[in-house]
């Protein structure tokens, strides 16, 4: 075997490995095939691999190169390599994204290619795509470009040419924006628009095919790129495109100096066109490769461990026979939580309340994430988030009243408030009317659309649509309470307008009297400015794709029900599953999230969409078997009782100890059954302070006390602390901050009734 001297000496910890990953970093030269689970080191082994290498003699520094796929991830490969001794110089070691090291050499090489023919990257497809679009007769809004830049991304990486576009998609059964003939013409538009006079503009794919052509076509490009580069690095190989694999063939030649690491289990990424197949196949392709499993988990508890085994164990498919069974090498931890709520309001409730409890035993709230299927979830936990005075930040997205689609749909609410023609719409017929207004001036359909850009815009406006159904029911039941009046909340699980009571045409309390839509405009006002708080360390909002490759102390997994996760285009009208292999793409995005947990991990889903809506959804299929029996989230536990009452860890009834799942019951502590004993007077007087102290910190009433927590201070009249903290929605934040206050003004209302 050739020898190469090292120009720099690597700063090995072998000492540090486990046998696993000693066994990856000392594998001979050539082909390594790391399978690396969730948490078991996967960079600390590839950078002590390129390490051992270096300092073996089998290569130089300078001739190798790693490559991964996101910016974050290649700058963690240089930091790890920088502390080896081995990175960020030149002369040693390359990190890079498949596109930058791409762009490095299609920079280097292009004049020996092409010439002179002066070229320059695109800053943003959408002025073509929409050319493009325009020519062909399709809409040119924001989210139609992106899902068709999309479309086109998705071809170009999986080495499909537009004239083959359509049949590959019918082939694929791929969820195109329109129709595949229509999306063939408007890549080949866009391909053609590029080639100009003044010279070529180039995407980011086509950095990628331009550099895989120059070495497949030019004999002198690819010896000197092979003197170059000896030895390849592939990071996450389970996200390798296509177009990214050819590449890393065109660096290769017919050498097989390449060292990979992957999941399968982690493939989340298929609608992009990342395939596990190259790493399923790679031991095919080379036969005499080195094959590690890693499977000793540092990051989470046995506990979290077990629960990500038993979810990624129900798996089926090829991807199913590379199963990873992790064993969780850290110290016992507390179980999984799962909770089962009434509503979706009633899960953000609960949690918020949960992450409330982690902030007062201790846990940072930077190590604490929120995870959900689809941006349009967050608009829920932030607004309980806020209620509760908990800091957040919204990662991979923006706030809910941020995103344009929200803004504008906000807008043409204001307008419409605006005109004289439009009828003094409240309660039931103030959502009729916003569903008018959405559906003429934002676009929104009946119907999900296809496209993903297009499904996160409708559940972004659909989620608008359910917080004015949820305001409208909150001013109803203010409304209707004196009279002793049941009032049903408003639609949000169905699309039935014409079964509901509150379809138009349809007689409702709401009719006469409610929330109009002068007074949502300032609710949603108020809940903007509320969400605007300085930048701060705070608890992560994010989607599971967007928490790919992180990790927190303590993890809620929220929404977890049939059509939401699984998400609803995988399957049926009757909840049959239309999309195996997009289903068990689902389930690995479970098992992602589970593994970001280190310690802390609840699960949880709501019964139904809005507030007081009977309960008919189903927790997801992928949690069935994994809820234990003595869970107050089992069925069975729900249902068990004995003589002394039933079996609860949920809170319950101070009243009649029934549990307690709806928001407004938990908050009060009692259910809506039992007699509210509440004092007037003093609820009246509470408001009233409440007014002045929000007034003098500049700070919307509610965020000082709700009025529901107010309620349950007039029915429980605390006499001390203890007795205040135990009303939910009073921390130990809002105790030092309020505490004295109120109790002086219960104390006060006391000494008057006597």
């Amino acid at each position: 075997m050739e020898r190469v001297t090292a120009a720099t000496t690597p700063k090995l910890r072998l000492d540090d490995l486990d046998a696993e990953q000693a066994a990856a970093v000392r594998a001979p030269r050539g082909p390594v095939c790391v399978l690396a689970g969730a948490g078991t080191g996967k960079t600390r082994t590839i950078t002590h691999r390129i390490a051992h290498l270096v300092s073996a003699g089998h290569v130089r520094a300078d001739q190798v190169l790693a490559v991964t796929f996101t910016a974050r991830a290649a700058g963690e490969l240089r930091n790890r390599l920088r502390e080896l001794g081995l990175g960020g110089d030149a002369g040693q070691v390359q990190a890079r994204t498949f596109h930058a090291a791409a762009l490095r050499q299609l920079k280097y090489f292009w004049p020996q290619v092409i010439g002179d023919v002066p070229w320059r990257l695109i800053d943003s497809k959408f002025p073509i795509v929409a050319q493009a679009a325009r020519g062909n007769g399709l809409s040119t809004d924001t989210d139609s470009l992106r899902d068709l830049t999309s479309e086109i991304e998705w071809a170009k990486g999986s080495l499909i040419a537009p004239e083959d576009y359509a049949a590959e998609a019918a082939r694929l059964h791929r969820d195109a924006p329109y129709e595949a003939s229509k999306v063939a013409a408007v890549y080949a538009g866009y391909e053609a628009a590029k080639i100009t006079p003044d010279g070529l503009y180039l995407d980011f794919d086509d950095l990628l095919l331009h550099t895989a052509a120059a070495l497949e076509d030019n004999v002198a490009v690819a010896e000197e790129f092979r003197g170059r580069y000896r030895c390849f690095v592939v990071d996450e190989y389970q996200d390798v495109t296509p177009l990214q694999q050819r590449v890393l063939d065109a660096w290769l030649g017919e050498r097989d100096d390449l060292t990979v690491v992957g999941d399968a289990n982690q493939t989340i990424y298929s609608f992009t066109g990342a395939s596990p197949a190259f790493l399923l196949d790679f031991s095919r392709r080379f036969p005499e490769a080195t094959v590690v499993r890693l499977e000793r988990d540092y990051r989470s508890t046995p506990q979290v461990v077990s629960l990500a085994n038993r979810v990624i164990g129900a798996a089926r498919g090829r991807i199913a026979g590379t199963r990873l069974q992790l064993i969780g090498q850290r110290p016992d931890g507390a179980e999984p939580v799962f909770a089962e709520f009434d509503d979706e309001p009633a899960e953000a409730a609960g949690v918020a309340r949960a992450v409330g409890k982690l902030l007062g035993n201790g846990v940072p709230a930077a190590e604490i994430a929120i995870l959900y299927r689809i941006n349009a979830q967050s608009e829920a936990y932030e607004q309980a988030l806020t209620e509760a005075g908990i800091p957040y930040q919204v990662r991979g997205g923006e706030g809910f009243f941020n995103r344009p689609e929200v803004r504008q749909a906000v807008q043409a609410l204001r307008q419409a408030h605006a005109r004289d023609d439009i009828p003094d719409a409240r309660g039931a017929n103030l959502v009729t009317l916003v569903r008018a207004v959405l559906r003429s001036k934002a676009g929104l359909t009946k119907e999900e659309p296809v496209g993903a850009q297009a499904r996160e815009r409708w559940a972004s406006l659909m989620a608008l649509v359910q917080l004015t159904e949820e305001l409208a029911a909150q001013h109803v039941a203010a409304d209707t309470e004196a009279a002793g009046e049941s009032v049903v909340g408003a639609a949000g699980d169905s699309d039935e307008d014409d079964q509901h009571p509150t379809a138009p045409g349809s007689h409702h309390p709401a009719d006469e009297s409610g929330l109009d839509l002068t007074g949502l405009l300032r609710e949603l006002a108020t809940r903007s400015e509320a969400r605007h708080p300085p930048t701060v360390q705070g608890v992560t909002l994010a989607s599971l794709h967007a928490a790919k490759g992180l990790e927190w102390d303590a993890v809620f997994l929220v929404g977890l029900a049939d059509g939401t996760l699984p998400i609803q285009h995988v399957l049926g009208p009757d909840g049959t599953v239309s999309d195996e292999t997009a289903l068990e793409e689902e389930r690995r995005l479970l098992y992602v999230g589970v593994t970001r947990a280190r310690e802390h991990l609840q699960l949880s889903w709501a019964l139904a969409r809005s507030a007081g809506r009977k309960g008919r959804r189903r927790r997801s299929r992928f949690l069935a078997g994994l809820v234990p029996d003595d869970s107050p989230a089992s069925r069975i536990a729900q249902h068990t009782t004995d003589r002394r009452g039933p079996k609860r860890v949920l809170p319950g009834c101070r009243i009649c100890g029934r549990p307690l799942l709806n928001t407004q019951a938990t908050m009060l502590g009692r259910c809506s059954r039992c007699p509210a004993d509440i004092d007037n007077g003093l609820l009246e007087a509470l408001k009233d302070w409440r007014r002045e102290k929000a007034d003098e910190l500049s700070l919307p009433h509610f965020v000082v006390f709700s009025d529901t927590t107010l309620t349950a201070i007039a029915e429980q009249r605390p006499a001390d602390d203890r007795a205040l903290v135990a009303i939910p929605g009073i921390g130990a934040k809002k105790l030092q901050t309020y505490g004295a206050d109120v109790l002086a003004i219960v104390r006060a209302r006391s000494n008057a009734s006597d």
